[in-house]
């Protein structure tokens, strides 16, 4: 369940990195509000911000401009006990669980540490037990069978169950996931997904779910909001439902449209969108206006190419940064009023 008040809340945010002379614009004016409880997945191919969005949001990274809120406080002013609370609060799910785990510790030494670390347990009886639950919490059963194994010991989706639990050791309100699935067997991963929504479901958790897979999206994020990325701007941002069956930019119908389906019959007879071209430009020469113009098969000279699109409301629901879906979305509500008056 989810209420109106946002418990993070990004304004204006820019990142850019320096190449030697060059500078990298990786995040451009991203604007993104998420309420307690809520899901929103950011989705995007390789290179868009996604992963530098979701560090920025766990403190990480800082931006280069603009604003990162958090329970309606601006981190940048937040020090000493506050900024530590809010460090505790949002957590971070990595992509590679492999990497993101000490070999050289047992689960219980690692997931114990921040238990006394931040004076949650006094004893180790006390870390045990909770240790304990946390495992169980993600599935990994029963859990004294894994509590003293050391991560060369478990498959790859244990490994990331556990880095799951490392994330919940400190009880937080929201939890970034930076592609938790996509390095684990094909066949595990809709139970990790599930073991993610019932956590969400059980601990009021919030999620922001970083994949580049439209299809995890939609099934993860289902009762909540998906957020297309295209470098370093988010070019739509609706409810799952509606991103996936009514897409509103190009580049989203796009991704849709490359989706493979359960039967192979209607994946080969999809109608795919042609693509202008095949190239995603480079960050060191992000195009004017537009940047997907270059590869867009509704792209209109003199406009695409000139004007930077404002993400704005469709003839959906949802927010789209397309100059000819704005263009669309004005003549329906013209068409609308005219309907009204004459009526």
């Amino acid at each position: 369940m989810t209420n109106s008040t946002p418990i993070l809340a990004l304004e204006g945010v820019h990142k850019h990195f320096k190449a030697g002379r060059n500078t990298i614009r990786v995040l451009q004016d991203v604007s993104l509000s998420v309420t307690q409880g809520e899901i929103v997945c950011l989705v995007g191919e390789s290179g868009c911000g996604k992963t530098t969005t979701g560090k920025i949001i766990a403190g990480l990274s800082s931006p280069t401009m603009g604003k990162v809120f958090f329970e309606g406080q601006d981190v940048r002013h937040l020090s000493g006990e506050a900024f530590n609370a809010y460090r505790r609060a949002v957590q971070i799910v990595h992509q590679d669980p492999y990497a993101s785990l000490n070999p050289t510790q047992t689960l219980y030494r690692m997931l114990s540490f921040p238990l006394f670390r931040h004076r949650m347990v006094r004893t180790q009886s006390e870390a045990r037990a909770r240790v304990l639950e946390l495992l169980q919490l993600v599935d990994l059963t029963p859990p004294e069978d894994f509590i003293d194994k050391f991560p060369h010991q478990l498959s790859g989706g244990q490994r990331q169950r556990v880095s799951i639990a490392r994330a919940l050791t400190v009880n937080p309100r929201l939890i970034v996931a930076d592609e938790p699935v996509s390095m684990v067997d094909v066949s595990i991963r809709v139970s990790l997904l599930n073991t993610l929504s019932d956590l969400q479901r059980r601990l009021n958790l919030t999620f922001v779910f970083i994949t580049h897979d439209l299809a995890v999206a939609r099934y993860f994020a289902w009762e909540g909001r998906i957020a297309v990325m295209y470098l370093g701007r988010i070019v739509e941002l609706g409810s799952a439902p509606e991103v996936t069956a009514q897409p509103q930019h190009p580049y989203t119908r796009a991704l849709i449209t490359s989706l493979p389906e359960p039967d192979p019959q209607l994946t080969r007879n999809k109608q795919r969108i042609g693509l202008r071209s095949e190239d995603i430009p480079s960050l060191l020469r992000i195009p004017n206006g537009c940047a997907f113009h270059p590869r867009c098969p509704w792209h209109v000279p003199t406009v695409c190419d000139v004007a930077l699109p404002e993400l704005a409301r469709t003839e959906s629901s949802s927010l789209a940064a397309c100059h000819v879906t704005a263009q669309t979305a004005q003549h329906a509500a013209a068409l609308a009023a005219q309907a009204q008056e004459s009526n």
